[in-house]
């Protein structure tokens, strides 16, 4: 098989399974539409390690042409077209690996739902959207993979329709999108007009460097730097699909579609696009420290203040959602720094140890009885046992415990950023060091909460609840007479599988993609101008130093602090955090209503659209067209015809009389020249 053939076959195969079940799934039934989907993601999975290991041992050739022509106007030729590098090969098997872990984990999910085809359809769609994504040579076909994964975004938050949170979610998911594209499209507008008319990657980073010192004028009289404004424009698209403030938004609240997928677009898709565009045009954002120090202001904001709000959630799954915020903040962050490396790394590592989380949060539900309040769980350890130990281990590698896969990838991440001359990066020095301890703090406060102390469970057994959301048409919580229970087979070996890579894998690959030739001639960092990525990969170079030098540094400790304070809140002293909450009830009410960033939203841009478009309706349409135009026209009209039926009497005198008149006004206008000499 030659390398196209396989290319095609890894992009396509997750096609066509999501094809078949989502057209045939009510006539092949339940168990043959997940065997084509997981058949079709395994062989996308299998392939994908093939060509990451090809780049490993140096036997693989970068690919980069065209599939076929789609569109020819002009003089201008359009292509779906592969680049296939280091960069793609490790979103590969990223994107791939996730995504079969959460397929396996569907059957045992998703069993009771009466969805559950579309949904093997929704997720195998979703996964060959990001495969096109990332393997797109040119910026067309990379905006067709940015749209396709935010359509099924769109399909997987509000896939249980009929619950009006879910369709409010998806319509919020779909709407911030939009903003962050209309900036992406015109980024590529940027590109079009003035790199060469060419979309090509290989041909728009030709042509940057000469492009560096150009002046546009967006306002007549004001020179803007056409890198800065082109990046920026493109960072706006990165700022809604990534989640960045303040396009952040929409993604807490995508909670509301089923625990599978929140997994797949927090950990592997969706959210990890906008961090891997900006890696990809690295060649542009290098010649532009404008762009990179709003980068970087965006990352910091992002990594700390949504740090913040995870502390005051109890839905189990709402704190890991924001934890997913704070930490593409530190990606957006390491970006700013010129660290693009570093950001993948962190990418990577991230979707492991996040995608374990997530799914361990599903399967606490599945034993709660779909009750997601962890003010109702407490001493689930001895009652599911592989969950515990499973949401254990990613909850150390999240807050970067040494050894563990985050710690490589947020500790570089810091060294990255504290080695930046950007002006901004005193306060994103500050926001990643206070980001570690605020991480800790909300991740051990969820870990105590559902798997120690005691079991408060015990005391809802009489209850019905309704704290959940992650329902399928079922009661909430246990019953009085169930106990939690460890989740089947399908749904905890996923959890093992992600775990093995969640403790180990940053230990093996630091080396080679940070001190190593892995991203060589693909990502791009002029280190004489932007030091950050060398101070990373000064330490890189030996994982077990890295590892051991880690007890002695700041960051350690602040996570050490975190947890110890989370422990004793939530184990010894539960008054405690009582008495802040209601010592500091402005900033805890705050906090629980995220800044009021919706309220804020929802007055500004959507009462302010719905005044704008009452303003048009009853001004420009009523007054104006209705009023004036059409009806103004019709009532001219009928005055004057009004006005010249009176002079139709139908006498005859009345008629000589008129004639006279204008016989007599003629022969004045003909003579009065005469007349006047």
């Amino acid at each position: 098989m030659d390398m196209k053939s396989l290319y095609l076959l890894i992009a396509l195969a997750p096609l066509a399974g999501s094809i078949i079940a989502g057209l045939f799934g009510w006539a092949i039934g339940r168990r043959a539409s997940h065997v084509v989907t997981i058949a079709g993601v395994a062989v996308s999975a299998a392939l994908s390690l093939k060509v990451l290991l090809g780049f490993l041992n140096g036997t693989a050739e970068v690919f980069n042409g065209p599939v076929y022509t789609w569109l020819t106007v002009g003089g201008f030729e359009y292509s779906v077209g592969f680049l296939v590098d280091s960069l793609t090969a490790m979103m590969l098997v990223v994107v791939t690996s996730v995504s079969l872990m959460v397929h396996i984990y569907t059957i045992g999910y998703m069993q009771d739902d009466p969805g559950y085809q579309r949904f093997f359809s929704y997720i195998s769609l979703f996964t060959f959207s990001m495969l096109m994504l990332v393997m797109s040579n040119n910026f067309i076909q990379l905006f067709f993979g940015w749209e396709a994964v935010g359509l099924v975004s769109y399909l997987l938050i509000g896939f249980w329709f009929k619950r009006p949170t879910a369709i409010f979610a998806n319509l919020k998911a779909f709407l911030v999108n939009r903003v962050g594209d209309f900036g992406f499209l015109l980024g590529i507008g940027m590109v079009l007009a003035y790199f060469g008319g060419s979309l090509n990657y290989s041909d728009v980073f030709a042509a940057a460097p000469a492009l560096a010192s150009k002046t546009v004028q967006i306002i007549p009289g004001v020179d803007w730097s056409l890198m800065s404004v082109t990046c920026i424009l493109l960072f706006i698209g990165a700022m809604g699909k990534s989640a960045q403030f303040p396009l952040h938004v929409w993604l807490p609240d995508s909670m509301e579609g089923p625990t599978p997928i929140s997994a797949l677009i927090h950990a592997a898709t969706m959210v990890t696009a906008g961090i891997f565009m900006v890696s990809r045009m690295s060649p542009l954002f290098e010649l532009s420290d404008t762009a990179l120090n709003v980068v970087m202001v965006a990352g910091s904001i992002t990594a700390l203040f949504m740090g913040f709000l995870g502390i005051v959630q109890n839905d189990i799954k709402r704190v890991v959602a924001y934890s997913t915020l704070s930490q593409l903040g530190y990606m957006t962050v390491a970006l700013g720094a010129s660290a693009y490396s570093v950001a993948m790394f962190h990418v990577m590592t991230h979707a492991f140890f996040k995608a374990l989380l997530f799914l361990a949060a599903g399967s606490v539900i599945i034993g709660m009885h779909h009750d997601q309040d962890m003010r109702n769980m407490g001493g689930l350890r001895k009652y599911m046992p592989i969950t515990w130990i499973t949401s254990l281990l990613g909850s150390l590698a999240l807050i970067g415990t040494p050894f563990f896969a985050g710690f490589y990838s947020k500790d570089s991440i810091i060294l990255a950023v504290e080695a930046s001359n950007l002006p901004a990066s005193g306060f994103a020095t500050f926001a990643v060091l206070a980001g570690v301890f605020v991480t800790a703090f909300y991740s051990f406060r969820m870990y105590f909460l559902v798997f120690h102390g005691k079991e408060r469970w015990m005391e809802k057994k009489d209850e019905h609840h309704d704290h959940g959301h992650d329902d399928h048409d079922h009661h909430h919580g246990l019953g009085p007479n169930d106990k939690p229970h460890e989740s089947p087979w399908v749904v905890t070996l996923p959890l093992v599988l992600l775990a093995i890579p969640s403790v180990l894998i940053g230990y093996f690959a630091v080396s080679p993609l940070l001190a190593g030739d892995f991203f060589k001639n693909v990502i791009f960092t002029n280190l004489e101008a932007h030091p950050g990525l060398e101070a990373a990969a000064h330490h890189a170079h030996d994982a077990m130093a890295m590892g051991l030098h880690a007890f002695a540094t700041l960051p350690f400790w602040l996570a050490f602090a975190g947890v110890a304070t989370a422990w004793f809140f939530y184990m010894k002293a539960p008054h405690i955090p009582a008495a802040i909450k209601q010592k500091f009830s402005l900033v805890n009410n705050i906090l629980e209503n995220k800044y009021y960033l919706d309220e804020i939203y929802f007055a500004v841009f959507a009462k302010g659209s719905r005044a704008l478009g009452t303003f048009f309706w009853k001004v420009g349409d009523m007054l104006l067209i209705d009023g004036l135009l059409v009806n103004g026209t019709a009532k001219l009209v009928g005055s004057f015809s009004a006005t010249i039926r009176r002079l139709q009497t139908g006498f005859i005198y009345s008629y000589a009389t008129a004639m006279i008149i204008g016989v007599l006004g003629l022969m004045t206008l003909w003579f009065w020249p005469l007349i006047s000499r």
